[in-house]
């Protein structure tokens, strides 16, 4: 209940994002003719907070509540509300490379093959922070599956707040994401205007 069962590729011609981002490599078939109404200012704040929320898989109330966090830090909003959504668990292991788009990473997790600082953390909401480790479980890291998802990324780029140890399957957080670590087109000042209403 509350997610979306669109398939993904309909989903992201719809939103206008790539499915690279979201993991997938096939990319959605182009209709030859279509028409799209002009949107609204509204219509067009709503879309770029439909985007964000999908390509993290967060509900709405969930991220909702992230863009009061967000409002409460030191900073522009918008950033800091990209900052709080890179920092899900389940976005730093599928940045670290660990799984192959968002929604495994998040299976990994709530399965319990993640490590927080040594800790099992099975909350894929779980937030961050500046120096910690993030690993794959030691019981899970001779599993067939997560072996053959760590050499079919071994060529994703890592970002630069991520440093990777794909030898001892671990990630560490060395900063905090910043704007130009997004890897897709987002105006996140008209999120922050769609909730400023």
């Amino acid at each position: 209940m509350g997610r979306s069962t669109q398939p993904i590729l309909k989903r992201c011609k719809a939103l206008g994002i790539s499915p690279r981002v979201m993991g997938y490599d096939k990319e959605p078939k182009r209709n030859q003719k279509e028409t799209r109404r002009k949107k609204s200012e509204y219509g067009i704040q709503l879309d770029e907070k439909q985007k964000v929320r999908f390509i993290y898989g967060v509900l709405e109330r969930q991220f909702r509540n992230y863009y009061v966090l967000a409002t409460k830090r030191q900073g522009i909003t918008g950033v800091n509300l990209l900052q709080i959504l890179e920092s899900r668990l389940d976005n730093v292991v599928y940045r670290c490379g660990f799984a192959k788009t968002r929604n495994e990473a998040r299976q990994m997790v709530t399965h319990g093959h993640i490590t927080v600082n040594g800790s099992k953390v099975d909350i894929p909401s779980y937030l961050v922070k500046v120096n910690d480790v993030v690993s794959i479980k030691e019981k899970s890291r001779s599993a067939s599956g997560i072996k053959l998802i760590l050499a079919k990324n071994g060529d994703r780029i890592v970002p630069s707040w991520l440093e990777v140890d794909r030898d001892n399957f671990s990630g560490k957080v060395i900063a905090l994401a910043t704007k130009e670590d997004i890897d897709y087109e987002v105006k996140e000042n008209l999120i922050v205007e769609f909730y400023s209403k």
